[in-house]
């Protein structure tokens, strides 16, 4: 029930000057921001009790055009301590404004830029001395998107760093301005969609590029990468297993101890069987396949015997699950899989994942009797998620 159907007793401003501030925010907590809006409304007293900042914490405000917004409202999102923001298209002038009244921003995403920008328009990020965070989303440069002496300003605070649909002069040049962010722990990297369709032969980055990034950021732990190369074109074994240049002649692998690891717009074609052999590390594999070609050998099977830490698996398209479920760790205890599943296939998991927790599946209208199996066929399951799918 909405807080704006209750008409009837006594009203929420009568008892805000009776119970303590800490008991209004612990019961504020549990409303939706909605509700929390109609509580916000009532009284000033509880305006400000609204606005306490362990209400909004990892919130996130989207703004543009900054000329429109008031002092008040500045003044609301200071008193909330908000530090995560999400900006379209700011004038430079503007950016030096949002540094104004939002000085201790740990986390900025740009979104849906208009225009073509130039190297400095993100200049003014390194003034934010608690950024840790970067997002840029659907947006085109028409010089490098960080520059070097940014890159080298923001090397030693960010750790997240996420560019999706993104045109740029030269991606292997942005790649080799990234290797040089070595805090950061999280990196993700889609590129252009229009510059990968189907049937378009679009390089991949190189091998030194790609190496010398993953040499350069020792403390990475989560990558998601969209990878492309040219159809039938296998990238080789050791892409993602770049060698350790302090020990030449005998390989031994030189790169991060990545724990999670996201492949998109994947084609089975990209990589090898052993491509994922030195990345014992990984707890965590999401796989979204582009589309698969007949008589493809299905390498996921091999890349899974050499997981034995994975604890988590998502794979949205591609092979059968047939063709590596006897391959899948039982170390699983989380598993994702976006494609329509037969009684058979579930079978044959549940001898793989006797201790499964958690299982999100795809199925349509007809596969009732397959949904019915699921609780005797995972005892020891807490979380199961169904989507319907329309076939």
């Amino acid at each position: 029930m909405s807080l704006t159907s209750l008409n009837n007793g006594p009203s929420l401003v009568d008892f805000s000057s009776v119970l303590p501030p800490e008991l209004w925010v612990l019961v504020l907590s549990y409303l939706s921001k909605e509700d929390r809006y109609v509580v916000r409304a009532s009284s000033r007293r509880l305006r400000t009790l609204s606005d306490h900042p362990s209400l909004w914490r990892d919130s996130t405000v989207v703004l543009s055009d900054l000329r429109r917004y008031t002092f008040g409202f500045w003044s609301t999102l200071e008193s909330r301590r908000l530090t995560r923001v999400a900006v379209r298209h700011l004038r430079r002038k503007e950016w030096r404004r949002l540094l104004r009244f939002l000085p201790s921003l740990t986390a900025v995403v740009f979104l849906d830029g208009c225009r073509q920008y130039q190297e400095k328009y993100l200049d003014n990020l390194w003034r934010f001395e608690s950024l840790r965070e970067l997002g840029v989303r659907n947006a085109a440069w028409s010089e490098p998107l960080i520059s070097l002496t940014l890159a080298e300003r923001l090397a030693e605070q960010l750790t997240h760093l996420s560019v999706c649909n993104v045109q740029m002069p030269s991606e292997e040049d942005f790649i080799r301005t990234v290797s040089g962010l070595f805090n950061l722990r999280f990196l993700l990297f889609h590129p252009k969609e229009s510059e990968y369709r189907c049937g378009v032969g679009v390089s991949a980055v190189s091998v030194p590029v790609f190496h010398g990034l993953l040499l350069g950021l020792k403390k990475l732990r989560r990558l998601s990468w969209g990878t492309r190369s040219e159809p039938r074109k296998r990238l080789p074994d050791d892409y993602f297993s770049p060698a350790d240049p302090e020990h030449p002649g005998s390989f031994q692998y030189g790169g991060p101890e990545l724990t999670s690891l996201e492949l998109v717009d994947y084609m089975e074609s990209a990589l090898s069987k052993d491509a994922l052999k030195n990345l014992t590390s990984l707890r965590s594999l999401k796989i979204h396949y582009k589309h698969i070609t007949k008589d493809e050998e299905c390498c996921l099977g091999y890349w899974l015997a050499s997981l034995p830490n994975l604890e988590s698996l998502s794979i949205h398209g591609g092979n059968s699950v047939s063709s590596y479920a006897a391959k899948i760790p039982p170390s699983v205890t989380r598993l994702t899989l976006r494609m329509i599943l037969t009684l058979k296939d579930l079978r044959l998991i549940s001898t793989k994942l006797p201790q499964l927790k958690e299982l999100d599946i795809w199925q349509n209208r007809s596969s009732g009797s397959v949904c019915r199996r699921i609780p005797k066929l995972f005892p020891e399951l807490r979380t199961l998620r169904i989507r319907s799918v329309l076939r």
